[in-house]
């Protein structure tokens, strides 16, 4: 993808653990159909970990070389990674030296409409139909009613990334986000069959992550993905 391509640095980080990501394990293997977020997914806050997990991010921001530092930071919208990146850049300089962050809608979670906030139980047992459905199609292409498919994200995705080179030609970026935008940008930068992407979706991404591609001359080569080492200190970040 020559937009994205044609960036210094791209690093991708994963919002530390939220409210949400802690009422889905606590129903995990029970006959749950709901996780029993109360909150609209915008607005799921960061838990306390998550928030020790965005300092921690700061921190290993701070350490980079000075040619790998972003330049420009972008965050989906939703509270819970807008707040990772606020307390992650907060402990990078001082007050007047702090970037500011950028929110852009595209950057925003997957969008799963009337499943939103099911289990997977939930889904088989209220939407027999729509998990039929799914089966059928795969998970890339399946679009549940009022959602997107992850072709879909692709799609605003790539009208993002089209959009960030054309504001930061050479820029060393860092984009604050959700695990599907983690995948789905490694599916765009390199290139990734329907196949390939898919099978790496089934590695979940860690809270507070981080993935990173790094310009080696042609273009966008990866250097780290999902890597959570920076965590080791912090409580290990949730599935």
């Amino acid at each position: 993808m020559a937009g994205v391509n044609a960036l210094q640095w791209l690093t991708l980080t994963r919002h530390g653990e939220s409210t949400g990501n802690l009422a889905y394990q606590a129903v995990h293997g029970t006959d749950a159909e709901e996780a029993g977020i109360p909150e609209r997914d915008a607005d799921v806050p960061l838990s306390d970990t998550g928030r020790a997990q965005a300092a921690t991010l700061g921190r290993w921001l701070a350490e980079l070389p000075d040619d790998e530092r972003p330049t420009l930071v972008v965050s989906s919208p939703y509270l819970r990674a807008f707040d990772t990146a606020q307390i992650a850049l907060a402990q990078v300089a001082d007050a007047s030296e702090i970037l500011p962050v950028r929110v852009d809608e595209r950057l925003r979670d997957r969008e799963l409409g009337i499943l939103q906030g099911l289990t997977a139980r939930g889904v088989q047992n209220r939407y027999p139909d729509e998990a039929d459905r799914l089966r059928r199609l795969g998970k890339f292409y399946y679009r549940p009613p009022g959602g997107e498919s992850w072709a879909d994200l692709a799609l605003r995705l790539r009208s993002f990334y089209r959009d960030l080179q054309a504001d930061a030609p050479g820029g060393r970026v860092l984009v604050v986000a959700h695990d599907a935008i983690v995948v789905m940008t490694r599916y765009l930068v390199e290139e990734l069959t329907e196949r390939e992407v898919m099978e790496i979706e089934k590695e979940p991404i860690g809270n507070a992550s981080v993935t990173r591609w790094r310009h080696d001359g042609s273009g966008l080569a990866p250097v780290c993905y999902n890597d959570c080492a920076h965590l080791a200190g912090v409580v290990r970040p949730s599935p």
